[in-house]
């Protein structure tokens, strides 16, 4: 299929997830498929996915990529942050894996009216889910000048967010804001020269931010990771894969929070506490692509892989 998304460390996945036959793993954000046709290939000829995306269209191209594997796939459209509900729906009250890869696919990023990307001039959208909720455009248009320049620098960790503010503003009071290259010359006009990478376009730590606040990011990563732990049996491994220093910070912190909530060494196999610790990190440090990978899949490069297993 052309313009297919390209999945990032897919053999360290499946590597981690040990796929065995019996399974039922979770793919909350299925995307493209690819990560899931490598677990039910490893899994097979039993294993199960439940495949989560809110992104309908993705879940299109899922669906037509997976459809040699038949019943042993299940799709479901809808946000990851209700992963308990969804499992409960289909019956299923424990899973042997879950995967979360949370950058944005390729073809989200190379589909013009989606509005994720100032490659294209479309519409400033940015919504995993056109169903429902506010699209970029609404925020850059409506919001106060306090609460734009928070998102910017709270999710974009832009150096320039003042100025960049400042600048829509001041445009907006004199036409709207509707588009992604309306927005992006925008940024480019407002920082200066010397302080603008060569291979990083000056706009996209400001379309990061608002993508994050378009789709409540962030909090629904926090909201999924504890509610993804509770659902995996003893010995089944989460893998998170993200794809900026946010995500990953709050992945990390997480998981080495629900590390600590005993007071056992690590190396003990059996908690003396009564399974307090509820997680046990497999990743030290994130694993990230090799060269080849990135060479391949350019998109790859900022990819950070964490995995912890339910005790």
């Amino acid at each position: 299929m052309e313009g297919m998304h390209i999945p990032v460390l897919v053999k360290e996945v499946i590597d981690f997830l040990r796929c065995e036959s019996s399974g039922v793993y979770v793919d909350c954000t299925i995307g493209d498929g690819g990560h899931s046709y490598a677990i039910l290939s490893r899994s097979a000829p039993g294993g199960m996915v439940v495949g989560i995306d809110q992104d309908i269209e993705a879940l299109k191209y899922a669906k037509e990529r997976l459809s040699c594997f038949k019943e042993r796939v299940i799709f479901i459209h809808d946000n990851f942050c209700n992963i308990k509900e969804i499992l409960k729906r289909i019956n299923i009250l424990k899973v042997d894996g879950i995967l979360l890869d949370l950058g944005v696919s390729s073809r989200q990023l190379d589909s013009a009216e989606r509005g994720f990307s100032f490659s294209h001039d479309a519409p400033l959208d940015m919504r995993m889910d056109r169903r429902r909720g506010i699209s970029a455009a609404d925020l850059v248009n409506d919001l106060s000048f306090k609460d734009l320049l928070g998102i910017l620098r709270r999710y974009g960790e832009e150096r320039w967010s003042y100025r960049i503010v400042k600048a829509i503003v001041r445009e907006r009071e004199a036409h709207p804001i509707r588009s992604t290259s309306q927005l992006a010359d925008i940024v480019k006009s407002v920082i200066p020269i010397s302080y603008r990478s060569k291979k990083i376009h000056p706009a996209t730590k400001t379309f990061q931010a608002l993508r994050i606040e378009v789709n409540k990011e962030l909090t629904v990563l926090e909201e999924v990771l504890r509610d993804a732990v509770d659902l995996l049996n003893h010995g089944s491994r989460i893998c998170v894969i993200s794809f900026h220093s946010l995500e990953d910070r709050i992945v990390k912190e997480i998981f080495r929070g629900m590390e600590r909530e005993c007071s056992c060494p690590s190396e003990i196999p059996v908690c003396m506490c009564r399974g307090k610790r509820t997680l046990r990190g497999l990743t030290k440090k994130p694993v990230i692509p090799s060269e080849d990978e990135i060479s391949i899949n350019p998109r790859s490069r900022s990819a950070k892989l964490r995995v912890a297993e339910r005790l």
